[in-house]
């Protein structure tokens, strides 16, 4: 059988994708997932249902690639966990759905891709959500994605020193962070309802799973696309040791910014150096594949919280987030400060494991961090081929760190971050500062090396197939996120994006990219 469309990769664009495209009868979408297919709610795994743990993240998860990155030099390489699963990482993550701001699309824009300027985008964060507290012209009331700020719980008082803080050093307090004027102190937007994790196979493909124009498969790796001179026409997979074909009129690539870029590679698209190393035929000479990886790191300020003073509450207290501009930054809300727990309020799949360790001398239940986020990094690393071999998983290195101004913004963040935990708001909450020590921040070089040591990172990768016009040879996608030179394929994930939104989280960017990109792949 031959269908309208093929999208790879059942993640959170993917299955937003399959299930917009299936709306229209007439088009015939088959979505292959690598990971599990829960087709049945009633019977998906607790660790992917309830959004208060952190099961499906650990490695020896069969819902998690458990893929290994190198974060930075010092480091080495690290877990790196990604969805293999129906609703991919919507369906292990943290639950943020905090959009990026205005200024992200303006800045995608003036890179060339007018159809992403924040007038254009707005309709389509619009159309995926239902905002359960705001309705306004920013905010959704009748989409399938639920969103909600987490605040009827009383404050734990970490929390409170951390809001009183930040109004002390001259921050407004923020009702909306997906609205207009981010900038300040506010409640993180969520998409758990009820503690249940809503991912996109919830939200955006359940609905559409009895159209008969949809076919949903899990258990099926796509090894790579199958052209006819320079026109895709379906993909080469594997599932239950068997290797196949499938064809399709239109081959959409929605695997996440690490295996989209391999899945180009293996398939002849990329760097020619690369390909030419491992003996792939090369269908079209194209730098950037791979190139331009984003994500956000974070590094923390630990301190020992005094006896009697909370850091958690019940599970609807508020955790919250400052969004400001770095000192001289010709970009605004550049960083985010939050305060939280060092043991994850999430749990992990051997409950109490992570209590029993120390900070110092503090044992980590009676710790709490000011994390620092670079919300806009200046720096980018990469994703290369190691391997002809589709099992083998690329190498990705994150690069943190290298590029000087990302240096200098998290050191000023740290300081800054420093500043709140000495002043009067938190002196009934903090013991001490654990770590950075005093004499690491009296050296500016100690304290890079110190960061580089410690730094952590999130799960947004994004870059490596970035939108651009002709004229940046770096770009993989035109900005209808069309793969450039060749004809009937795409790519609609976290990839295309030309930079990481500067809020600190990409969940709900990724869900509007496919909700964006939905009309120009059925009017293809």
């Amino acid at each position: 059988m031959k269908y309208d469309v093929i999208v790879v990769g059942g993640g959170a664009a993917g299955s937003t994708l399959a299930g917009r495209l299936a709306e229209n009868p007439a088009t015939s979408v088959l979505l292959l997932e690598a990971g599990n297919d829960y087709p049945d709610p009633a019977q998906l795994p607790d660790e992917i249902k309830f959004g208060h743990t952190r099961y499906a993240e650990s490695p020896d998860s069969e819902h998690n690639w458990a893929l290994r990155g190198t974060i930075t030099e010092e480091q080495g390489e690290i877990h790196v966990a990604q969805g293999k699963v129906i609703g991919g990482g919507s369906s292990i993550n943290g639950q943020a759905m905090q959009r990026g701001f205005p200024e992200d699309f303006e800045s995608w824009a003036a890179l060339g891709n007018d159809a992403w300027s924040y007038s254009n985008v707005l309709p389509f964060y619009r159309k995926m959500e239902h905002d359960r507290d705001i309705q306004d012209d920013f905010h959704g009331s009748d989409g399938p994605m639920p969103v909600r700020r987490r605040q009827s719980g009383a404050w734990p008082d970490i929390q409170k020193a951390f809001h009183a803080a930040c109004r002390r050093a001259g921050y407004g307090a923020v009702e909306d962070t997906n609205g207009a004027n981010p900038t300040g102190v506010g409640v993180s937007p969520t998409n758990n309802l009820g503690g249940v994790r809503m991912s996109a196979a919830l939200t955006h493909l359940g609905p559409m799973r009895h159209r008969l124009n949809l076919t949903v498969r899990g258990g099926v790796y796509v090894r790579k696309v199958l052209f006819d001179g320079q026109k895709a026409v379906g993909v080469e997979a594997e599932s239950g040791g068997e290797i196949f074909t499938l064809s399709a009129d239109r081959v959409v690539l929605s695997s996440g910014a690490i295996r989209s870029p391999q899945l180009l590679m293996l398939s002849g698209i990329g760097p020619a150096d690369q390909l030419n190393q491992f003996g792939i035929p090369v269908i079209r000479d194209v730098p950037g594949v791979g190139q331009s990886l984003w994500n956000h790191l974070s590094a923390q300020i630990t301190f020992k919280v005094k006896d009697g003073a909370t850091l958690l509450t019940e599970p609807d207290a508020p955790h919250f987030s400052l969004h400001y501009t770095s000192q001289g930054s010709r970009e605004t809300n550049d960083m985010v400060l939050r305060v939280s727990t060092v043991v994850d309020e999430r749990e992990e799949r051997v409950a109490g494991v992570r209590t029993k360790y120390l900070i110092g001398d503090v044992p980590a239940e009676r710790a709490a961090r000011i994390s620092c986020t670079l919300g806009l990094p200046a720096g980018s690393g990469y994703v290369r081929l190691a391997s002809a071999d589709p099992s083998v998983q690329p190498s990705f290195n994150y690069c943190y760190l290298q590029h000087p101004d990302d240096r200098r913004r998290v050191r000023e963040g740290l300081h800054f971050g420093i500043r709140l935990l000495e002043s009067d708001d938190f002196k009934d909450v903090v013991d001490h500062r654990i770590n950075p020590t005093d004499d690491i921040l009296a050296d500016d070089a100690a304290l890079d090396l110190w960061v580089r040591r410690t730094v952590g990172t999130a799960r947004h990768v994004s870059g490596t197939c970035k939108m651009g016009p002709d004229s940046d040879p770096t770009a993989v996608v035109d900005q209808y996120c069309r793969v450039k030179g060749v004809a009937g394929l795409w790519v609609v994930d976290a990839s295309v994006m030309p930079r990481i939104p500067r809020s600190g989280g990409i969940h709900p960017t990724v869900i509007m990219v496919a909700e964006r990109v939905v009309d120009w792949i059925a009017a293809a």
